[in-house]
């Protein structure tokens, strides 16, 4: 699993040359002038061989079921996963979030990942402190 910020049209190529087989939008349209639409990322992941998935999401309404969401389209992936938005932080937010939810880190795993790819999460964490038991 990788992330980035957002991708060009040039880079699903890129990506397809490097063995991914799924990426990941998490950009909602429309969130910044000139950014890459879901269509164009669905055309150009098409022309490069790539599966192609938006699943947007804003960090401030962020819902479980889009988690879950990421998590499935990680769990169905034709091989690597590459996930985008706008700077990376979101779509690794997602990946920390939907390895907990699942049970397969821990917080404290986590944290030590985070720390390793210089990743605040702080911000998932007070997300999952909010939800449900």
């Amino acid at each position: 699993m990788t992330v980035s910020a957002q991708l060009s049209l040039d880079d699903f190529a890129l990506l397809a040359s490097q063995g991914v087989g799924l990426v990941i939008n998490n950009r909602p349209d429309g969130e910044a002038i000139g950014q890459l639409t879901a269509a164009d990322g669905k055309d150009a992941a098409d022309r490069a061989g790539l599966a192609y998935r938006h699943i947007p999401v804003r960090l401030a309404t962020l819902r479980p079921e889009e988690v879950d969401q990421f998590a499935d389209a990680i769990d169905t992936a034709p091989g690597p996963v590459h996930a985008h938005c706008a700077s990376g932080h979101r779509s690794a937010l997602l990946w920390a979030l939907s390895q907990i939810r699942r049970g397969r880190m821990s917080r404290q795993d986590a944290s030590r990942w985070a720390q390793q790819h210089q990743v605040d999460l702080a911000a998932a964490f007070a997300w999952l402190d909010r939800q449900p038991t």
